[in-house]
């Protein structure tokens, strides 16, 4: 990652909406999203797409509170995972949730995503329910922060 300058920007531009749609869509076919469906949780979530220079790598969402719990999302293109920039777009997350006054974290993630998957446990996440959305065949999995990450 250090060869390549990390740029993290708001989802607030048409070119940074349809680089997040882009993202979301690959990892999230199931539920794929239209650029209007982005500008709305634009709206209303924190969005934002991280680049590697000028390349698209990942994007993430912050749900403001419910019930006192933020959810926390990073997505990374499978081509460029494991190079840290889930972590930077996580942390980067984790620091919105608190700005937010979390006193809890989630997060979702797809079951056919192994890798986040893994990515979560590896943070303190664990599963608290798995359900699928009508019409879809895999399942969606809530996790929620245990330890003190």
């Amino acid at each position: 990652m250090s060869e390549l300058r990390v740029v993290v920007v708001e989802a607030g531009d048409e070119r940074a909406v349809e680089d997040w749609r882009e993202v979301h869509n690959a990892i999230i076919p199931t539920a794929a999203l239209s650029s209007a469906e982005v500008r709305e949780r634009a709206g209303r979530n924190h969005l934002e797409v991280l680049y590697a220079g000028e390349v698209l790598v990942g994007c993430s969402t912050v749900r403001p509170p419910e019930n006192g719990a933020v959810t926390v999302i990073a997505r990374v293109l499978p081509a460029y995972r494991r190079r840290g920039y889930g972590e930077v777009l996580y942390r980067r997350g984790l620091t919105k949730a608190k700005e937010l006054g979390a006193s809890e974290i989630e997060t979702i993630v797809l079951a056919s995503n192994s890798e986040g998957l893994r990515f979560a446990e590896r943070h303190g996440f664990v599963e608290t329910d798995r359900y699928v959305l009508p019409g879809d065949t895999i399942a969606f999995v809530d996790l929620r922060l245990t330890s003190g990450d």
